[in-house]
C-alpha cells in the first residue's frame, strides 16, 4: 500500500512540482547564443564562403529546434514510468496496454534524436568548410521506419489518450499539463503543453527535417562530400512524407462533439467583417455543417492562443440572398484612394529602411524590431481597409453578416465551398455553450491559415515577386455546355491583395470563344496571375444594389504562379488553365522594370511615336500633337464613364494598330478611333508619352521637380513648381496643360469610373517624368524595382500637385513674374 500511495503521490506532484520532470539524463547545452538563436542573425565571417556560412546557420537553427524537440519527447516520456508502476497495483491509473498504445515508439524516437543531436553538436561547435554532416542526416532518414510505425498507431494513440482522460481525472490532469523544459540558456524554465499537442510533434518533425534538407542542399556546393548524402536523405524523407496518409494531420481530422457527431474543417481564412459600421479582421472557419466566425483572444505572452466565437450559422440555414430592406445595406467606411496609396508608400519606405538596417547591423537590433513593428501596423491597416467587394451571408432564422473581400475570386471560392457542402443532406444544428466552447477551442489547432497575409509574417528569403510588365495573350476557351456571352478578366496580386488589371471583349453567343487579345499588365511585386471567366448579364433587372457587386456569373476561375525562371525568358510561354471543366488557353512573357523603363533616344523624324514633341508640333504646325488631341477627344466622348479608364489595359494588338495608323498618318484614323475599344485608345495615349525620347517634363528639369515637390513651405513650393512649368519648352508645356485639364475632367466622374486624381497621377506620373536612360545614370537616379519606390512616388506626387492645383493658364503662367530666382 505504501508503494501504491507513493506512486499516486508522485502523479499528483507531477501537476505541481516541475522539478519532478528533471530526469538529469540530458545535457543539452545549446550551441547558440541568444543573439545567434534570433532569426535575423546574419554574421558572415570574411574568410568563410557565404554559402557554407549559411549552411552553418541553417544547421545551428535546426540543432536548437532539435533540443526543443528532445525536451518535448522527454516530457512525454516522463509520466510513462510512474504510470507503468501504478499499472501493476490494485489502483491502476491506466492499463499496461493503454500505456503501450499511447506511448508507442516514443522511447525509440527519443533515442534516435538524442544520438543525432549528440553527433551533430560538436560539428557545429568546431565548424569549418571541411565539416561533413550528410552521413548523420542519411542515418536519420534511414530510421524513418520507426516513424512509420508511430504514424500508423497515431490515431489510436490520440483516441486512447482522450478516452482515458474522460474516464480518469488524475490522467486528465497529467495529460493537460505536461511540463517541457526550455533551452538551457532561456529564461523560461518550463512551459505547459497538452499530451495531444506533444503526440503530434513527431509528425511535424519529419516535415521540418525535410524542409531543412532543402535548405542545406541549397547552400552546399555540388562537389562537397555532403551533397549526395543530403540528396539521398531528402529523397527518403520525401518518399516517406508522400506515403503518409493525410488523415493523420489533426487539421483534417474530425472534431467530435459530445454528441458524437463528426465535423471536419473544410476551409478557413482571414476576412474583413463589417460590424457596427466598422471593419474588423476575423478568422472564418467553414466546417462540414456550419460556418463559424471567430477572433483571436488577447492572451498573455507565452500563453496558448485561443479564439473567441463571434457567431456561427448552420449551413442548413445559410443563404446568400441580399435583403431588399434599405437598412440592411450597412454603410461601410472606406478610406480615400490617396490614403490607401500613402500606406503603400510608407510600407515601401519602411522596407527600404529595413534592408539598410540589416546591412548595417548584420543581425537583430532594436531599430530593426521597431521598423518591423511599424511595417506590420501599416500592412495590417492596408489589409483592413483595401477590400471593397461585398460578400453577404444570411441566416434564414436570424441576422445577416457582411464581409468585404479584395477580389471576386475569393468570394467565388467561399461561395462554391459552401454551396458544395449544402448539396449534402444537412440538418440544422444548435450548439450548446459547451459544444461551442469545444469547437472554438479546437480552432487554433485545426486552422490551416496560420498568419495574417502580411509581409512581416514572411521569411526574408521569400521571393519579393516580379516588378515590370507582364504581357498576356488570352487565346480561347473550350468546355462550355451551352452558348453564352463570354469574357475573361485578369487579376494580379499587389501588396497582399488582388487587383483586376485587364478584361477581354465579350464574345457573343458561343461555346468556343476566340478572343486572341493581348494585354500589358503592370506588376508590383506580383507572384500570381488569376484568370476569371464570366458570362455577361444584359438583363438590367438582375442588377444588384450593392456597390461593386459583379452581377455577371462566374463560369470558371484559375490561377498560375508567376515563376521568375519560366516567365522571364524572352519568348512567349504558352499555358492552359483548367476551371470547372473549362479550359482557357493563354500565353505570357515578362519584361522587367529595368528594361521596360528605358527611353530610347530616337533620330527618327517621320511618324509621331519616339519622335521629339517639338519636331512633331512643328511638322503639324500645331501647339499640341494631333495624337494627343484625338485620343483625349475620343476618351471624353465615350470613355469618361468607363470603370478603370487609363488603369485597365487595352488589347495590345489594337494599340499597335493605332500606333501604326498614327505613325503613317492613315486617312482612316478617325474611323478607326470611333470603332476601337476605348481602353485601347487610352493605352495608345499612355504609350505615346512613354515612348517619347525624353519625358514630357524633360530630363533637364527632372532633378529640380524632385527637389521642388520635397519643399515643406507651401509658398516656396508654389513658387518653385510654377517656375518649373514656365521653364518648359512651349510644346511640352501646352501639351502638359491640355492633358492636365483632361485628367481633371476624368476625375470629376470618379463616382462612376472609380478613377480619382490620385489614381490618375499614379498611372501618368512616371510616364510624364521618368528620365531617359542616359540622364538617369548621370543624375545617379536608381530606378528601384518597386513601383512604390521613393523616385516613382515622388513622380506621382509632382503630377498630383498640378492636378490638385487651381486651373493653370498658359498665358498667365508666361506673364506672371515670380520671386523665385533659383537657376534650373
Amino acid at each position: 500500500m505504501e508503494e501504491e500511495e507513493e506512486v499516486i503521490g508522485f502523479l499528483d506532484r507531477v501537476l505541481e512540482d516541475e522539478d519532478v520532470f528533471d530526469s538529469g539524463e540530458l545535457d543539452l547545452e545549446s550551441p547558440l547564443t541568444p543573439e545567434e538563436r534570433s532569426p535575423g542573425h546574419r554574421s558572415f565571417k570574411g574568410d568563410i564562403e557565404k554559402g557554407l556560412e549559411m549552411k552553418k546557420l541553417v544547421l545551428s537553427g535546426f540543432l536548437a529546434s532539435e533540443e526543443i524537440y528532445i525536451n518535448q519527447l522527454d516530457a512525454l516520456l516522463l509520466p510513462m514510468k510512474p504510470l507503468k508502476a501504478t499499472a501493476t497495483t490494485s489502483q491502476p491509473v491506466l492499463t499496461i496496454q493503454q500505456i503501450e498504445t499511447i506511448f508507442y515508439k516514443i522511447q525509440d524516437i527519443f533515442e534516435i534524436h538524442k544520438e543525432f543531436y549528440d553527433a551533430l553538436y560538436p560539428n557545429i561547435q568546431q565548424w569549418d568548410d571541411k565539416v561533413t554532416v550528410g552521413h548523420l542526416f542519411q542515418k536519420l532518414a534511414s530510421q524513418l521506419g520507426v516513424y512509420k510505425a508511430f504514424v500508423d498507431n497515431y490515431k489510436v494513440a490520440v483516441e486512447t489518450a482522450e478516452k482515458c482522460s474522460q474516464a480518469n481525472v488524475q490522467f486528465q490532469k497529467i495529460s493537460e499539463n505536461l511540463k517541457v523544459k526550455g533551452p538551457k540558456d532561456s529564461k523560461d524554465c518550463t512551459t505547459s503543453v497538452t499530451m495531444e499537442a506533444l503526440l503530434y510533434k513527431p509528425i511535424d518533425r519529419v516535415t521540418r527535417s525535410t524542409l531543412v534538407l532543402h535548405d542545406l542542399l541549397k547552400h552546399t556546393p555540388k562537389d562537397h562530400p555532403d551533397f549526395p548524402l543530403l540528396q539521398d536523405a531528402l529523397r527518403i524523407s520525401q518518399n516517406f512524407l508522400s506515403s503518409i496518409n493525410e488523415e493523420i494531420d489533426p487539421r483534417r481530422t474530425a472534431v467530435t462533439t459530445p454528441k458524437g457527431e463528426t465535423r471536419q474543417l473544410v476551409k478557413d481564412g482571414f476576412l474583413v467583417e463589417v460590424s457596427e459600421g466598422s471593419r474588423k479582421l476575423r478568422h472564418v472557419f467553414l466546417f462540414t455543417d456550419l460556418l463559424l466566425c471567430a477572433k483571436m483572444k488577447k492572451t498573455a505572452v507565452g500563453k496558448h492562443q485561443q479564439y473567441d466565437c463571434k457567431w456561427y450559422i448552420p449551413l442548413a440555414d445559410l443563404t446568400f440572398q441580399t435583403l431588399d430592406d434599405s437598412d440592411s445595406c450597412t454603410h461601410v467606411q472606406t478610406l480615400p484612394e490617396h490614403e490607401i496609396d500613402e500606406m503603400k508608400t510608407k510600407i515601401s519606405a519602411i522596407k527600404s529602411e529595413i534592408q539598410k538596417e540589416k546591412k548595417a547591423v548584420k543581425g537583430q537590433s532594436r531599430a530593426l524590431d521597431r521598423l518591423r513593428k511599424k511595417m506590420n501596423e501599416q500592412e495590417s491597416c492596408l489589409l483592413l481597409h483595401s477590400p471593397t467587394i461585398p460578400f453577404r451571408i444570411h441566416n434564414k432564422h436570424g441576422k445577416s453578416y457582411l464581409f468585404l473581400l479584395s477580389s471576386d475570386y475569393e468570394r467565388s471560392e467561399w461561395r462554391e465551398a459552401i454551396q458544395k457542402l449544402q448539396k449534402k443532406d444537412l440538418q440544422a444544428c444548435v450548439l450548446s455553450s459547451v459544444e461551442l466552447q469545444v469547437l472554438t477551442g479546437s480552432c487554433f489547432k485545426l486552422r490551416t491559415v496560420h498568419n495574417i497575409p502580411v509581409t512581416s509574417n514572411k521569411d526574408d528569403e521569400e521571393s519579393p515577386g516580379l516588378y515590370g510588365f507582364l504581357h498576356v495573350i488570352v487565346h480561347s476557351a473550350k468546355g462550355f455546355k451551352e452558348s453564352a456571352n463570354l469574357y475573361c478578366t485578369l487579376e494580379v496580386d499587389s501588396f497582399g491583395y488582388f487587383v483586376s488589371k485587364a478584361k477581354t471583349r465579350v464574345f457573343r453567343d458561343t461555346t468556343e470563344p476566340q478572343w486572341n487579345e493581348e494585354f500589358e499588365i503592370e506588376l508590383e511585386g506580383s507572384q500570381c496571375l488569376r484568370i476569371l471567366c464570366y458570362e455577361k448579364c444584359y438583363d438590367k433587372s438582375k442588377l444588384n444594389k450593392d456597390d461593386n457587386e459583379i452581377v455577371d456569373k462566374i463560369m470558371g476561375k484559375g490561377q498560375v504562379q508567376l515563376d521568375p525562371q519560366t516567365v522571364q525568358s524572352k519568348n512567349w510561354h504558352m499555358d492552359v488553365i483548367e476551371m470547372n471543366g473549362i479550359k482557357v488557353e493563354f500565353s505570357m512573357k515578362f519584361t522587367s522594370r529595368d528594361l521596360s523603363l528605358k527611353r530610347t533616344p530616337s533620330k527618327k523624324q517621320s511618324g509621331v511615336f519616339g519622335v521629339k514633341i517639338s519636331v512633331v508640333t512643328k511638322r503639324e504646325r500645331s501647339k499640341v500633337p494631333y495624337i494627343v488631341r484625338q485620343c483625349i477627344e475620343e476618351v471624353e466622348k465615350r470613355g469618361i464613364d468607363e470603370v478603370g479608364i487609363y488603369r485597365i489595359s487595352g488589347v495590345a494588338t489594337d494599340i499597335q494598330a493605332l500606333k501604326a495608323a498614327f505613325d503613317t498618318n492613315t486617312k482612316d484614323i478617325l474611323v478607326m478611333l470611333s470603332d476601337m475599344d476605348i481602353n485601347a485608345i487610352a493605352g495608345t495615349l499612355k504609350l505615346y508619352f512613354r515612348e517619347l525620347p525624353e519625358p514630357l517634363l524633360t530630363d533637364r528639369l527632372y532633378p529640380a521637380f524632385m527637389e521642388g515637390i520635397a519643399l515643406s513651405d507651401p509658398a516656396a513650393k508654389e513658387n518653385c513648381m510654377m517656375h518649373l512649368l514656365r521653364s518648359l519648352p512651349d510644346p511640352n508645356l501646352i501639351t502638359f496643360l491640355t492633358l492636365l485639364e483632361h485628367l481633371k475632367r476624368v476625375a470629376e466622374k470618379e463616382p462612376i469610373n472609380k478613377m480619382s486624381l490620385h489614381n490618375l497621377a499614379t498611372v501618368f506620373g512616371p510616364t510624364l517624368l521618368r528620365p531617359s536612360e542616359s540622364e538617369s545614370s548621370k543624375a545617379h537616379i536608381t530606378l528601384a524595382s518597386d513601383i512604390w519606390s521613393h523616385d516613382v512616388m515622388a513622380q506621382v506626387q509632382v503630377l498630383l500637385y498640378y492636378l490638385q492645383h487651381n486651373p493653370i493658364s498658359f498665358t498667365e503662367l508666361k506673364r506672371n513674374t515670380l520671386y523665385f530666382s533659383t537657376d534650373v
